[in-house]
């Protein structure tokens, strides 16, 4: 069984991938909810993220509230930084585990995991290959605005990220988004194809 991350930058369709990958029968595993889940109240990041950024990240039942933080650590990249070591050595552990359980289960071919950070968190190093959704910078900010941040926000959260041409140069197979959904979709079958053919 292939070990394989699915990343891309903000907006870059990298979840519009995932699904098609699921629907074409390939298990995909979403480490960005699985982080959300981490900094839930009785996880061991949430005791932590409220140590490191205090109780104005909380709402009203005390539980993180996700627009808080994300304005607090957009708007500082040391406290980014900060909640990404909170996070992502245990998303690593987790998605590690998952990956053994699969191919227990008797796996073949590949299984996914999509995050926007693999890169970043050097989870990458750990995988046998790396699919790069990607589209154009412009895309990214106009699929941004289309969700409802300004214009600002939009150019802040691309800027934080690592470049699209920078993550390209880890890909081990890309995914351009750019053009239509069929489009996609096409390349993404393509790709299951060329991993069924590859393990069989």
């Amino acid at each position: 069984m292939l070990r394989l991350g699915l990343t891309g930058g903000i907006a870059s369709g990298k979840s519009a991938v995932a699904a098609m990958l699921r629907e074409m029968g390939f298990a995909v595993l979403d480490a960005d909810s699985l982080a959300h889940q981490l900094i839930e109240p009785g996880e061991p990041a949430y005791d932590e993220a409220l140590r490191e950024f205090g109780p104005s990240i909380t709402d009203a039942h005390g539980r993180v509230d996700r627009g808080k933080l994300a304005a607090l650590v957009f708007a500082d990249r040391v406290k980014l930084d900060r909640l990404n070591a909170i996070i992502h050595p245990r998303v690593a552990e987790i998605v590690f585990h998952q990956f053994d359980e699969w191919a227990r289960q008797g796996t073949r071919d590949a299984a996914f995991v999509e995050a926007a950070l693999l890169i970043e968190s050097g989870i990458h190093k750990h995988l046998d290959g790396l699919v790069i959704a990607w589209c154009r910078p412009e895309q990214q900010l106009e699929r941004l605005l289309a969700r409802g941040l300004s214009e600002s926000e939009a150019r802040r959260r691309i800027s934080l990220q690592m470049p699209s041409n920078e993550k390209l140069k880890h890909a081990t197979y890309t995914i351009d988004t750019s053009g239509t959904i069929g489009d996609t979709q096409a390349q993404v079958a393509a790709l299951a194809e060329k991993l069924r053919t590859a393990q069989n």
